[in-house]
């Protein structure tokens, strides 16, 4: 830019200085963008995303209360459970679930919980709580109807429970953890 006289230099030293900083803002979007156009960079930034309301971290935290008992019993032998042998052999031997499936489904009933009381990973958390409570649901309950057997008059417990449980599970896999969770600690740290 050449040089302006008098009165008028103040007004180019600020265009000038404007310039500059659309320069440096762009730069940093540009990087930010460019980061992120790495897939496993894209990928955890979608993980994370959240927002700071309160709700997604109340359902996240009764997610986790409701599931961590059962996770328990099936791994550690808590609250009257069977333990990791017992689960796995009416499992693989009276259900005829396949071993890894087996295996699978009883570390996410132990694990997921955790996760989501840390508000860490929880939309893959929280899918995959989503997805064994669905197949629990199919497998073995449907044919008991909606309701839950609190007289003892079925042969079995309904749906009804199993459709609060995906209902909050998806809820959290759209809003992700909410307020006071790592993964929104995590964006915070990657943005």
């Amino acid at each position: 830019m050449q040089s302006c006289p008098g009165r008028f230099r103040l007004a180019q030293l600020l265009l000038e200085k404007q310039t500059i900083m659309n320069t440096t803002s762009t730069f940093a979007q540009n990087s930010l963008a460019d980061s992120l156009r790495n897939p496993v960079f894209s990928l955890i930034d979608h993980l994370v995303r959240t927002n700071t309301a309160i709700a997604p971290a109340v359902l996240r935290v009764t997610l986790a209360a409701v599931m961590f008992p059962h996770g328990a019993q099936k791994l550690l032998g808590w609250y009257g459970g069977y333990g990791f042998s017992g689960t796995m052999g009416f499992f693989t031997g009276d259900m005829g679930v396949p071993w890894l499936l087996a295996l699978g489904t009883i570390l996410i009933e132990f694990f997921a919980p955790l996760l989501l009381v840390l508000g860490l990973g929880t939309r893959l958390a929280a899918l995959c709580l989503g997805v064994v409570m669905t197949t629990a649901m199919f497998m073995a309950h449907v044919s008991n109807g909606f309701f839950m057997n609190w007289s003892g008059a079925q042969k079995g417990e309904g749906i009804e429970y199993f459709l609060l449980i995906i209902g909050i599970a998806l809820a959290q896999v759209i809003s992700g953890g909410g307020r006071w969770s790592a993964d929104g600690a995590i964006r915070k740290a990657l943005s």
